[in-house]
């Protein structure tokens, strides 16, 4: 059983910086392309971030705050947000091949 579980959001004032990270177990992470997605209230969830084995992608809207990494060591996946902005509140959520985490809230409000 594949389990993906999402953890470091929070309340942060703008300008701030979270750390996000999905932990994976039952499966190994260094050979699959993930990403992280995120969905605001009454908005579609969109794709924030990827990686895989050769390269990362970032939404336009993130792109220059946000990094997307990984540890193949500890099997998880990590989101660094920076200069974090109102509009970046969103529920968070980590996928890999079929599989989704539970979601992790972001809320950037002073």
């Amino acid at each position: 059983q594949v389990q993906l579980v999402e953890s470091g959001g929070g309340l942060v004032q703008p300008g701030g910086s979270l750390r996000l990270s999905c932990a994976v177990s039952g499966s190994f992470i260094s050979r699959m392309s993930m990403a992280w997605y995120r969905q605001a209230p009454g908005k579609q969830r969109e794709l924030v971030a990827g990686i895989s084995s050769r390269a990362t992608n970032y939404a336009a809207s993130v792109k220059g705050r946000f990094s997307i990494s990984r540890d193949n060591a500890k099997n998880t996946m990590y989101l660094q947000m920076n200069s974090l902005k109102p509009e970046d509140t969103a529920m968070y959520y980590c996928y890999m091949d079929r599989w989704w985490g539970q979601g992790t809230q972001v809320t950037v409000s002073s």
